[in-house]
C-alpha cells in the first residue's frame, strides 16, 4: 500500500511551514494562507488550516540502515521523544527501529527504519532520505468496523494486532495504525489519541483510492485514473 498524498489539519500554517521547510528541510510544493504542501519522498503531505485541529501520529520510512544517522541528524534540530532512556526504539516483532519527535502542532512524527524492506542507502542522511509516509494513526472506538470498510473496498489485510486495542492494517509501505482511543494512548508519550480528521490518496494492487476519516467515520472511494 503506497500513501501518495496525506492531508492533515493545522491551527497554524506559518508555524508548520517554517518547521517542515527550515528545520526538516523539506521542499514546499505549494503554499497559500489556507494550505501548505511538502514533498516527503514519494508522498505529498498537505496541511490545511482549521481552527479546531487536533494532533496526529504519522510515520515516515527511512532507509533500513539509517536509524543511527537519523538520530544524530534529528537531535541537532529537535528534541527526541524517548521511551525511558531509549532514543531509538527497537520494534523486534516488526524488525524495525524508530525515532519519535514532535512537530509544531504536537503531532507525533516517527522516522522508522524497516529492516525487512532491505532499502539500505550509502548516502549521507538528510531530508532526501525521507522515503514515504508509511503510517497514519486512526483512533477509533470500533477497530473492527474500520478494518471491515478498508478491507471490503481494497482487500487489504491486518499486518499486526486485532480488534481489541491495536491493529495495524496494510503493509510496511503503508499502514493504518488503529487504536481504541478509549483504552490506549499514543506511544511513546502517552498523549491522548484524538480522532483527528484526515484524507489520503493511496495506491493498492495497481488501483488508486481516496480515504477520508471524518468524525470517527472512515470512507473509501476508488479513483478513476490511478497513478502507476
Amino acid at each position: 500500500m503506497k500513501i501518495q498524498e496525506l492531508t492533515l489539519y493545522t491551527t497554524n500554517i506559518e508555524s508548520q511551514s517554517e518547521f517542515y521547510s527550515q528545520v526538516l528541510g523539506l521542499k514546499i510544493v505549494k503554499k497559500s494562507p489556507k494550505i501548505i504542501s511538502f514533498q516527503v519522498g514519494k508522498t505529498l503531505l498537505h496541511f490545511k488550516f482549521k481552527k479546531t485541529a487536533t494532533p496526529y501520529h504519522f510515520a515516515i520510512n527511512i532507509p533500513a540502515n539509517k536509524e543511527e544517522e537519523a538520530l544524530h541528524w534529528l537531535k541537532s534540530r529537535r528534541s527526541i521523544l524517548k521511551d525511558g532512556q531509549d532514543e531509538i526504539i527497537d520494534f523486534r516483532a516488526w524488525n524495525a527501529k524508530a525515532i519519535y519527535f514532535y512537530d509544531q502542532d504536537l503531532n507525533i512524527v516517527e522516522l522508522i527504519a524497516r529492516k525487512n524492506l532491505k532499502n539500505d542507502s550509502s548516502l549521507k542522511f538528510g531530508p532526501e532520505q525521507f522515503l514515504e509516509i508509511s503510517e497514519i494513526g486512526v483512533p477509533t472506538r470500533d477497530i473492527e468496523n474500520v478494518f471491515s470498510i478498508l478491507s471490503g473496498v481494497m482487500e487489504i489485510e491486518i499486518y499486526d494486532g486485532g480488534f481489541g486495542n491495536f491493529c495495524a492494517i496494510g503493509d510496511e509501505y503503508g499502514l493504518f495504525i488503529c487504536i481504541n482511543r478509549d483504552h490506549k494512548k499514543w506511544y511513546p508519550t502517552n498523549d491522548k489519541a484524538f480522532a483527528s480528521n484526515f484524507e489520503l490518496v493511496l495506491q493498492e494492487k495497481g488501483k488508486q483510492y481516496h480515504v477520508e476519516f471524518n468524525n470517527e467515520s472512515i470512507k473509501v472511494a476508488g479513483l478513476n485514473n490511478p497513478n502507476t
